[in-house]
Parts: structure tokens; sequence; C-alpha cells
């Protein structure tokens, strides 16, 4: 199976999860997922008290100048240790 596809396999995969992973991992994911699909983050931090939206940012942000393959790649293997837990 190409990187694409098994990138594609685990975006459906997440959704088929016992349990909610804990919130670090979430934001792992977005990361991740956002990294791979989008590439580096655009715009403005979110400010205020949408801490929610402050925390994705920071998660995608730290994430900047990794490559949408390697994005994947890890993205997938995450997504896998959490289906084998």
């Amino acid at each position: 199976m190409d990187l694409n596809a098994e990138f594609q396999n685990a975006v459906q995969n997440v959704e088929t999860l016992d349990q909610r992973p804990a919130n670090n991992m979430l934001l792992k994911l977005y990361g991740l997922y956002k990294q791979a699909t989008e590439g580096d983050v655009k715009g403005e931090r979110p400010g205020g008290f949408d801490f929610k939206a402050m925390a994705k940012y920071n998660a995608w942000k730290a994430l900047a100048g990794k490559v949408s393959d390697d994005a994947k790649t890890e993205y997938v293997a995450l997504v896998n240790s959490l289906l084998n837990k």
C-alpha cells in the first residue's frame, strides 16, 4: 500500500478508536494531519480566550518545516499505535 492510501486509511481508522485519546495525543494527531494535508501553518496565532484554537495552532506550528510525507508517516504510525493499545 502506498503512503497516501495508508494515510487515508489511518484517517478513517482514527474514528474507530475504542477510547478517546488524551488531549496531547489529539493535538499531535491534529498537527500531523494539518501539516500532511496543508503544509506549514499560515496566519496569526489565535488570541484572547480561545484556548482550544491556540492549542491547535501551537500543535501545528510546532511541525513547521516537516515535509508532507514525513507528517503522513508519523500520523500513520501514531494511529496504528493507538489502535494497538
